[in-house]
């Protein structure tokens, strides 16, 4: 496959979108996101929302190169994407996504997860990628899972095996496909506050901030965490803004993902 073309114009911007068409993986006649205008600059912080079955997933998955647009032109850091060929690889590693429930290997162990990039991408063995896993488990809070199987595992726990597993290479750009859903109040605000550090410039990222793009179905928790939101309605991708311009919207929509019934007080 013909590597596609770099574009100076957008080498500024993370992520630049024009005219973008996003498909059902599951079934790619059905689209389910058009015309998608967007640009995201290196260290913003994003929070999409969307009810089930908006096309949230489907829309990440696109985003981090996994599947294809139907249409329109997309970039990474200028790069065109998707980036399947190989002399691009360098370039595609920069870009992470952390699946909603982790999507671990049942048969490996939690530090044989979070390695596979290390030894998978710089041909490592177990051992040699342990004296860098081992720091990024106790960052995390796993270091007492190190040598369990993610069957025994809570939801919570394999969530976090699942970051730690897309920090490993430190990405320039980070994507989380509804990373509070199914988590109580104690790990859902760990989440929200590590999430934040690596926003601001974690240690583990040797201080650079991490652009990042989440999904969710709630707005709520996301308050002076995510710094520009949007929504995915009527198969349209439509920036809100800040905030502010969130908790002040009228749109029905909206106020369902902040849920609150259009009308109230």
């Amino acid at each position: 496959m013909k590597a596609a073309a770099s574009n100076p114009a957008v080498a500024g911007l993370a992520l630049e979108m024009r005219g973008i068409a996003v498909a059902a993986m599951a079934d790619p006649g059905t689209i389910l996101v058009e015309g998608v205008d967007w640009s995201v600059a290196p260290g913003d912080f994003w929070v999409v929302g969307g009810q089930q079955g908006s096309g949230k997933t489907d829309f990440l998955l696109m985003t981090g190169g996994l599947t294809a647009p139907v249409n329109g032109a997309y970039h990474f850091f200028g790069n065109g994407m998707p980036m399947f060929e190989e002399n691009r690889l360098g370039e595609r590693l920069q870009l992470s996504m952390v699946f909603d429930e982790g999507k671990l290997f049942n048969r490996l162990t939690v530090s044989e997860n979070v390695s596979l990039p290390l030894r998978y991408h710089r041909n490592l063995t177990v051992a040699g990628a342990d004296a860098e896993v081992r720091p990024l488990l106790d960052l995390t809070g796993m270091e007492s899972w190190a040598d369990s199987t993610p069957g025994a595992m809570a939801l919570a726990w394999r969530k976090r095996v699942g970051l730690a597993r897309a920090l490993m290479l430190k990405p320039r750009v980070l994507l989380l496909d509804n990373p509070l859903s199914g988590l109580d109040l104690r790990h859902r605000g760990w989440w929200l506050n590590f999430l934040g550090q690596l926003s601001r410039g974690h240690p583990w990222m040797e201080g650079r901030p991490t652009t990042l793009v989440v999904t969710t179905h709630d707005f709520r928790p996301w308050q002076g965490v995510g710094r520009q939101f949007a929504m995915l309605k009527d198969r349209r991708f439509v920036v809100l803004g800040s905030w502010q311009q969130v908790n002040a919207a009228s749109d029905e929509r909206v106020r369902e993902l902040l849920a609150v019934e259009a009308g109230s007080n």
